[in-house]
């Protein structure tokens, strides 16, 4: 057989890629992926970066800020239906990455409302119950929180202390919640705690009696973020507050994963502000008669930094990917959050 002659192609020139993505990875987004990026990229520009540094300062939250990221459908945003937006894992991370471009403390406020307040509503609640809260909280109306760790429980939430004592048709709390974001300004909190039958989820009110907050000042982080603890004494709230379908350990955890998913995405965001920021000041610092981006002893961090940057961005985009086909499994989302956080954690430092 004759061989067939080999196409000729052209050699082309790639263009020099921007700083903010050196890897294209925009190219591995859908459309609707990149008009949700652009739109959170865009409010942060102008409405959050303008504030956020006064509010990291004096220890306070935006709040002002609550009904304009409810307008953009961010509050419970991977949820379907009860008012949510139904976005895709991608889309979520990608929101966490652009809100935590410009502070933790914001990223951290979505993600609690989101997956530690409305997912187990939704995921283990009963229908009078998803139906009564989560529009609202989709809308910004209602806040909540989600108490888990204890002052002497962390990272072995089964040492739980908190007690839920049946009596009747009233189940009465007693203990305490510590390190819980959005604490003082929730309307209702998810608190997990040790029942006769096992751990369960509780919604409690605020104002029920019994339940008090006070919060944790004179953070070194997370700043401009809420930080509380829960106060339970003789806390009596309905049995009807349980979340019903659910029961043990899975149901606290699974929500975590939900949380950590979007801290794996939201790092990035934090990473990429300290490397453009590291990036501007090496053009325009000079020494020695010419800037320090000049200098190969510069040009290496800044080089590591975008590598790892790049490494974990794609390590994110394939766990999205993964958790939308319905296939990611929890070590996976361990692996990117411990990889993307420490690599922020390097960039920062």
């Amino acid at each position: 057989m004759p061989e067939r002659e080999a196409e000729h192609v052209p050699h082309r020139a790639a263009s020099l890629p921007s700083a903010g993505d050196l890897y294209n990875i925009d190219g591995l987004l859908t459309e609707d992926e990149r008009l949700v990026r652009d739109t959170v990229k865009k409010f942060v520009a102008d409405q959050v970066l303008p504030i956020i540094g006064e509010h990291f300062e004096a220890g306070t939250f935006p709040s002002d800020l609550i009904p304009a990221i409810a307008e953009l459908g961010l509050l419970g945003m991977h949820l379907e239906g009860y008012g949510c937006a139904g976005l895709n894992a991608v889309s979520y991370g990608l929101v966490c990455q652009e809100l935590e471009f410009a502070d933790s403390g914001l990223r951290s406020f979505v993600s609690v409302q989101g997956s530690l307040a409305m997912f187990p509503i939704y995921a283990f609640g009963s229908e009078e119950q998803k139906t009564r809260w989560l529009p609202k909280m989709a809308s910004g109306e209602i806040i909540g929180c989600f108490g888990l760790t204890e002052p002497d429980a962390g990272s072995n939430p089964s040492g739980m202390q908190t007690t839920a004592r049946k009596d009747g048709d009233s189940y009465i709390l007693n203990g305490t919640k510590m390190w819980i974001t959005n604490g003082s300004i929730a309307d209702i909190a998810v608190v997990w705690a040790k029942a006769p039958d096992g751990i369960r989820g509780f919604i409690v009110e605020r104002g029920t009696s019994g339940f008090t907050t006070s919060d944790i000042r004179h953070k070194l982080s997370l700043r401009a973020s809420i930080t509380s603890e829960l106060h339970f004494e003789d806390c009596r709230i309905a049995a009807s507050n349980m979340l019903p379908s659910v029961r043990g350990l899975r149901g606290p955890l699974s929500c975590l994963d939900e949380a950590r998913y979007g801290i794996a995405w939201g790092v990035n965001g934090a990473a990429r502000a300290c490397y453009l920021s590291a990036v501007e000041y090496a053009k325009t610092r000079v020494q020695f008669d010419r800037p320090i981006g000049g200098f190969q002893l510069t040009q290496r961090k800044l080089a590591d930094i975008a590598t790892e940057l790049i490494k974990a961005q794609l390590l994110a985009l394939q766990l999205g990917r993964l958790k939308d086909q319905g296939m990611a499994h929890p070590v996976q989302v361990s692996i990117a959050k411990r990889n993307n956080c420490r690599q922020a954690l390097n960039t920062a430092r």
